[in-house]
């Protein structure tokens, strides 16, 4: 049964897919023009430049649904401008994944770069209840972020494939992290001295420290174009899911695990340790890593903190994803 979605606003980016989802845009403002029984009102913005989309999310405050339609640094910065607005007027998110990694779609179980397919998921979907991981929370630097954080190689490749996108690669999505991984692997196998602690899944407290090369605070299954470095994680639980490396494999095996991690396989390592968590807080006391926040370069710094934020955003999921997903349903 199709969905009304009131008043609604859509964030695009147009330069997303190198210029495709500008297309995707014009597809979708075709469709609520045609289909004006579908919403209450409705209004296209289009992006211009870095930090517009979360201004405009902020600004949605009389919005019943915003759907960001871009890849996943759009959807962060439209997150991050709908968690300005107070809850009990923030509006419902809408996905049209139009990007290279598109991961937070694949943990969604969204169509990805199909704008046709992806709307139809929004008009018959169901709400769900997702939570957000927060990043240094309560200081003037908080971020929040739907799918992945990280910091070390992980993080250096996701990037550079950021940086190789801006330079219109004709590779996308797991080809993209893979060429990275091989051209930062080098560079990067000694790992990033830490010291951290969390709170785990039953409320005890952890210590741990090493030499990371692979440290992944997770709100959703996978990064870097569908490497399911978690996958079992579920963003409705109220838990991260932790994934890191607890000692050194050698550059080839290394390379062997982002390949298990491709399909999920690589659970089973001695090299790596899985964990869930309500809050952490990690120190790096040599050099400082890579990290990144939905793809996205995280400012570097020695001390960061991450906690969840249970059930803050209402999100429009297909309905055939509630099978595969434990989302909680409003």
């Amino acid at each position: 049964m199709s969905r009304q979605l009131g008043r609604t606003i859509v964030i695009a980016n147009p330069a997303a897919r190198s210029g495709k989802g500008a297309h995707a845009a014009e597809f979708v403002r075709r469709y609520f023009e045609a289909h004006s029984s579908a919403t209450d009102t409705f209004q296209m913005q289009l992006t211009h430049a870095p930090g517009h989309a979360q201004y405009l999310a902020a600004q949605a405050i009389e919005a019943d649904t915003v759907i960001a339609l871009g890849g996943d640094g759009l959807i962060n910065e439209v997150v991050n401008g709908l968690m300005q607005i107070p809850t009990t007027y923030r509006p419902t998110l809408a996905v049209i994944a139009m990007g290279s990694g598109n991961d937070f779609a694949r943990t969604l179980g969204s169509a990805i770069n199909d704008p046709k397919s992806a709307l139809t998921e929004i008009m018959m979907g169901t709400t769900k209840q997702l939570d957000l991981g927060v990043l240094d929370k309560g200081t003037p630097e908080e971020k929040y972020y739907i799918e992945t954080l990280s910091f070390g190689l992980d993080a250096a490749i996701a990037i550079d494939t950021t940086n190789r996108r801006a330079a219109n690669t004709h590779q996308r999505g797991a080809a993209l992290f893979a060429t990275s991984g091989l051209k930062i692997m080098s560079k990067a196998h000694h790992g990033w001295a830490f010291n951290a602690s969390y709170c785990d899944a039953t409320g005890n407290k952890k210590e741990i420290s090493g030499r990371e090369i692979i440290f992944a605070v997770q709100q959703g299954v996978s990064y870097g174009g569908g490497f399911q470095v978690t996958p079992k994680a579920d963003p409705s639980d109220g838990l991260l899911d932790l994934c890191y490396n607890c000692s050194l494999p050698i550059v080839p095996n290394t390379l062997r695990l982002f390949g298990l991690a491709r399909l999920g396989k690589h659970t089973r390592s001695r090299h790596l340790v899985f964990d869930q968590l309500t809050h952490l807080d990690i120190y790096f006391p040599e050099e400082i890593p890579p990290g990144q926040i939905d793809g996205e370069k995280i400012p570097q710094q020695k001390h960061h903190s991450i906690d969840v934020a249970p059930a803050v955003l209402k999100v429009i999921a297909p309905r055939n994803a509630t099978d595969s997903l434990k989302l909680s349903a409003l």
